[in-house]
């Protein structure tokens, strides 16, 4: 006997299935099961199935002050079964955001400030006395099934006087362990842009990826992709998009998408302020950002998908596949008109919603509260 199986289960393109789930994985994928289970889910014919979407740049450390917010809020409830908070804490305070982490029902992993305290203030690495390797690598020992990666952020505001030093040091203690992920937050300079791609390695993830600052990608007097960028694309540097209150613009996301340029997941960058008062609002509201700048949903929902679990070797997540974990985010798409807005006040239009209704995690089934 199943615990769990969807009835017409459809993926978007694709023919529905029923999907047959036990101890919190996925068992069966069949036209038809015959067998009985604990529950069953029925689809309606508006409603699609995918992966579970994944958040891979949140910040949801509740003790917190600067940046925090509350793992379900973000998760279950606005249609996301994991998120990956994205370097809120460091060594020194990880221990505590885990125990906090457990209690809740979506799935959190986290990524390891290089910072010991994490993003107690803004200017985290500007001491570079807090970037202390042993204790990295103990915690990395301590929670290798939590902490999937590294985080450092780059820009004036973080790093003070030290340019591009704590960039390097983050880039020493990757290589220290194993090559571990590593996400790199873009903002003004300095360090320069350039400065910070040539320093970073093929499946290095660049987070901010379409920010508004005459730092990011595109040359403003032009409107151009800087050269560069295009070389680290070619270098198989990752893209993520990580809104986030001051760093997605809609007329750069465009530029880089008539050069050919998209970003290779798409994330929030979350936190409570810019989900309640916006821009960000949840990850849904994201996706129709990139919808309306000529992402096609089917390559949206690779992005919440297959490819955050690729980048962060989630390596049981993001696919709808017999063994891995029975994570699955059900939502319907809405034609009505919705405005919105990116992080730099510029507004679009989207006529097309997606609306995530329920999040399975596990095997258990959720209501989302959009």
């Amino acid at each position: 006997m199943f615990d769990l199986i969807i009835r017409n289960g459809r993926e978007l393109g694709k023919e529905p299935v029923d999907i047959g789930v036990k101890n919190g994985k996925i068992a069966l994928i069949s036209q038809q099961i015959e067998e009985s289970a604990k529950q069953e889910l029925v689809l309606s014919a508006e409603q699609y199935l995918s992966a579970g979407w994944i958040d891979d740049h949140v910040h949801c450390f509740e003790e917190m002050t600067l940046y925090y917010d509350y793992p379900d809020e973000i998760g279950i409830e606005k249609g996301v079964a994991t998120v990956i908070d994205a370097g809120t804490t460091g060594a020194e305070n990880i221990h505590t955001f885990y125990e906090h982490a457990k209690q809740a029902k979506t799935n959190v992993f986290a990524l390891l400030n290089i910072s010991k305290w994490g993003i107690v203030e803004q200017d985290e690495l500007a001491d570079l006395s807090k970037i202390q390797n042993e204790l990295v690598h103990q915690k990395l020992e301590e929670l290798p099934d939590f902490i999937v990666g590294l985080k450092a952020r780059m820009s004036k505001t973080v790093v003070g006087e030290n340019g591009i030093t704590p960039l390097k040091l983050a880039k020493k203690i990757q290589s220290q362990n194993d090559g571990l992920p590593l996400m790199v937050h873009i903002g003004s300079a300095p360090p320069n842009l350039e400065e910070i791609l040539a320093n970073l390695e093929k499946n290095d993830v660049m987070t901010h990826c379409f920010n508004g600052k005459s730092n990011g990608i595109i040359d403003q007097s032009t409107n151009e992709i800087k050269p560069f960028v295009k070389k680290a694309i070619t270098d198989g540097i990752v893209f993520d998009i990580g809104h986030g209150t001051d760093s997605f613009n809609f007329d750069v996301a465009e530029a880089a998408l008539k050069a050919g340029i998209k970003a290779d997941s798409i994330s929030t960058d979350i936190y409570i302020r810019n989900r309640k008062n916006g821009p960000v609002y949840d990850l849904a509201t994201t996706m129709e950002k990139l919808f309306v700048v000529g992402y096609s949903w089917e390559e949206i929902l690779e992005k919440v998908t297959s490819a955050p679990a690729k980048q962060f070797n989630l390596t049981t997540k993001g696919h709808i596949k017999e063994g891995f974990d029975a994570d699955f985010t059900i939502y319907t798409f809405h034609d009505q008109e919705k405005q919105l807005t990116d992080s730099n006040g510029n507004t679009r239009t989207t006529i097309q919603q997606i609306i995530p209704v329920n999040v399975i995690v596990g095997g258990i089934n959720y209501d989302c509260n959009l």
